[in-house]
């Protein structure tokens, strides 16, 4: 079994769910806040590189799906300064394994990288639509 560090949202529903199945599995996993990390360019594009800029950003970002920021239109530099300004925006979870890094938590991906005991067929990135009433989440 890996030892995974996660770099995810305090409080976030999916990030949750993504710890409890990667501990299902067996794995030691050190969850660190997304939010509150010190993220250069460089350190952030470990992650992201090979991926196009619109799947560094999560989709569910308030500023994303109101249209203020279009991740289609920016450059990868560009783009690397704003999530380094405002993690919010990053796609989430960070993975990180043996050296091996991953964005997002597709989990047929994440199962033939690390395994997992279960491999769920839903959706476990996108946030669930806030309740009339509630709080937008991200």
């Amino acid at each position: 079994m890996a030892v995974v560090i996660m770099y995810a949202k305090p409080g976030c529903v999916n990030n949750n769910r993504q710890h409890r199945l990667l501990r299902e599995a067996g794995h030691q996993v050190f969850v660190r806040d997304l939010l509150r990390e010190a993220w250069t360019p460089g350190r952030l594009q470990r992650f992201l590189s090979g991926l196009p800029v619109r799947d560094w950003f999560n989709p569910s970002a308030p500023r994303v799906r109101s249209g203020e920021v279009q991740p289609d239109s920016l450059g990868a530099a560009q783009a690397l300064g704003l999530l380094v300004r405002e993690p919010l925006l990053i796609r989430r979870p960070l993975l990180e394994a043996d050296g091996v890094t991953m964005v997002g938590f597709d989990p047929e991906q994440v199962h033939a990288w690390l395994g997992l005991s279960r491999v769920p067929d839903e959706d476990m990135e996108t946030c669930p639509r806030p309740r009339a009433g509630g709080a937008e989440r991200a």
